[in-house]
């Protein structure tokens, strides 16, 4: 995979992808050593838990990136997207119809960092995994990344140069062949990486978590109004499946205003799980603080 087509972060901070594909095999086993009933039925809450050590890996960077995804898409602001630094600490338990919650703490990288710039950011997340069903319900607080007055400057700058623009795009690959993506076409990829981390975190479950590999197309750019307009295509790659997907993505962005998102994935699965529509808001267990 091209160097570019998701920042190294995001894959398992920086450990090689092997360590990801047997992810179902080390949760089955995690759920076999975890389950147990619930607290307060008889077995004490401690029993419900593993020690950080006992835990795979993969669990605890799964549950991360779903967190992340959910963070930068309610954040709105492509100047405030972030990647997996590395997880700290974190703890899981498994009620008996399998339903997976895990608590954690993990540090982030700034998606853009400038140049000698420090890592920053530091989140603790609860996640829970309803079985095999996508969408994890997310409660996130994370410290702040960049200042308020900077995030707003960036992501206006960023918003007059896509509504200067004379003509519709007809953009195609990004990144291209050599995994590069031109600086000119980067608020195009931020935007589109904006959007794809709602498709991300709807989708993911348990055992697929996924990466925007490509922006393949971008179809039409409206500029006759307020908001930025557009639709476009990416190429998501489906771990552990190891699947490319295209999905169809409708955005609707507007500096400091919530994201709208539309989408349609191309896949066999249920269509309720193959496409979704946001408005800013998620379900009432999913929740932001301190952003």
């Amino acid at each position: 995979m091209p160097p570019r087509l998701q920042p190294p972060p995001a894959s398992g901070t920086r450990r090689p992808r092997a360590a990801v594909l047997p992810l179902a095999l080390l949760l089955s086993l995690a759920l076999q050593g975890v389950a147990a009933a619930p607290a307060g039925a008889g077995e004490p809450e401690d029993s419900l838990r593993r020690r950080d050590s006992e835990l795979p890996r993969g669990l605890l960077e799964q549950a991360a990136r779903a967190a992340l995804h959910f963070v930068n898409f309610r954040a709105g602001s492509p100047s405030t997207l972030r990647v997996l630094a590395d997880v700290l600490e974190g703890r899981a338990r498994v009620n008996p119809k399998k339903e997976c919650q895990v608590d954690l703490v993990f540090t982030t990288d700034r998606y853009n960092p400038e140049e000698g710039e420090e890592r920053l950011g530091k989140c603790s997340a609860r996640v829970f995994f309803r079985n095999q069903k996508p969408r994890p319900a997310i409660n996130v607080t994370c410290t702040r990344l960049i200042e308020k007055n900077k995030r707003q400057q960036e992501d206006y700058l960023l918003y007059k140069h896509m509504k200067q623009l004379k003509t519709p795009l007809d953009v195609v690959s990004i990144p291209d062949s050599h995994g590069h993506i031109d600086p000119s076409l980067r608020p195009i990829w931020d935007l589109a990486f904006l959007g794809g981390s709602y498709v991300m975190w709807e989708k993911t479950t348990q055992f697929l978590h996924y990466y925007m590999a490509q922006l393949s197309s971008v179809n039409q750019w409206k500029t006759n109004d307020d908001a930025i307009d557009f639709d476009y295509t990416v190429l998501l790659h489906e771990f552990s499946t190891q699947e490319i997907i295209p999905c169809r993505i409708h955005l609707v962005w507007y500096p400091g205003k919530p994201l709208k998102v539309k989408y349609h994935c191309q896949e066999l699965q249920a269509p309720e799980e193959a496409s979704g529509t946001e408005e800013g808001s998620a379900v009432a267990p999913t929740e932001l603080n301190n952003f």
